[in-house]
């Protein structure tokens, strides 16, 4: 069931789902907007093997990090972005994250990503270019995230992820 803007402001109210920092503004009709953060990971070429088995990566050979209050996105360019706020979902809420359609419109894209039950932290996306140079400016709302509860009957994934192996992706 998505749960809608007054079972969101409720959850928040019960702590059930936090965001820091709120703004109750970023509440929609069925998620919340979140903002870009003001740090990015550019993506940039190697010919250094990256290992997905090995703990012993250095991030730097892979990512290039910026701060700062605007980033230009080149076309195709992939990147890595994170939401200004920090969620927590309880055990009994799932979110699915979209681009908003304002960025999709200009030929952003964002790959399907969806957050586990029980979840804490910033999100960290890849966004990708499109046809032409686009600045991001940190603070605007740049994804949304429709929230869903979940029914007796829902099954949880239970298999084994990259960071359950040992391989953990920077942070910033």
């Amino acid at each position: 069931m998505i749960l809608s803007k007054t079972d969101i402001k409720r959850y928040v109210a019960e702590k059930r789902l936090k965001i820091e920092p709120f703004n109750e503004d970023l509440v929609q009709g069925n998620g919340v907007d979140l903002r870009l953060g003001n740090q990015i990971a550019r993506l940039k070429p190697s010919k250094t093997v990256f290992d997905t088995r090995s703990t012993q990566i250095n991030y730097e050979d892979f990512f290039t990090k910026e701060v700062g209050d605007s980033f230009l996105l080149v076309p195709q360019e992939r990147i890595l972005v994170h939401t200004l706020e920090t969620i927590e979902l309880d055990n009994s809420i799932t979110g699915f994250v979209n681009l908003r359609s304002s960025y999709a419109r200009i030929g952003l894209s964002l790959p399907p990503a969806a957050i586990d039950a029980g979840f804490k932290g910033q999100l960290t996306l890849e966004v990708i270019g499109g046809s032409f140079p686009i600045k991001l400016y940190a603070k605007d709302r740049f994804c949304h995230i429709a929230l869903a509860k979940l029914t007796s009957d829902s099954v949880r994934y239970r298999g084994v992820y990259l960071g359950q192996r040992g391989v953990t992706y920077p942070k910033f």
